[in-house]
């Protein structure tokens, strides 16, 4: 991000805030807190999930982009993770997904008349769009709230892959 960011003015997220997101839930009534801690916590535990970031993309489509990410590549594990969470929730009634897992890290948010041409310049010419591998063996519950800067998330809740008795 920081040899990408001055080739475009661009509502470029902060490192703190990056996050791979396994399911958006939206709107949840903090009375009800417990029932979604809890319904986390019965996911089946699990061993921890090799991940690597490599490679850029543009949703919805190189063309008329709207947001620049970095792809997370990782073993079935974590779509894994993603369906038993969308499976846990639904029952909660948090609505099912419509599109695939796609699973990514938001790098920055791109509205027209924003000018790429340079940061797609840049990106063609990195000799490498490797950025690292790293082990997964939690994730977290985070609140997130629209800021004048771009979303805040307060985190809530923290959930080991594997739980020990």
């Amino acid at each position: 991000m920081k040899k990408l960011r001055p080739a475009a003015r661009l509502r470029w997220g902060v490192v703190e805030n990056l996050h791979i997101t396994t399911k958006f839930i939206g709107e949840w009534p903090e009375n009800r807190l417990g029932e979604l801690t809890a319904a986390l916590r019965g996911l089946p535990g699990r061993e921890a999930i090799p991940v690597a970031v490599r490679g850029l993309g543009w949703f919805p489509n190189p063309h008329a982009p709207r947001v620049l990410w970095a792809a997370v590549h990782a073993g079935p594990e974590l779509a894994e993770l993603a369906a038993q969470t969308e499976a846990a929730l639904e029952k909660l009634g948090v609505a099912r997904e419509n599109r695939r897992f796609a699973p990514h890290l938001t790098l920055a948010r791109i509205r027209p008349p924003d000018r790429i041409e340079d940061l797609r310049r840049i990106i063609a010419s990195s000799p490498s769009l490797e950025f690292g591998a790293f082990q997964v063996d939690r994730y977290y519950l985070y609140r997130s709230d629209r800021g004048p800067s771009g979303s805040v998330y307060t985190r809530l809740e923290e959930f080991p892959l594997l739980t020990r008795v």
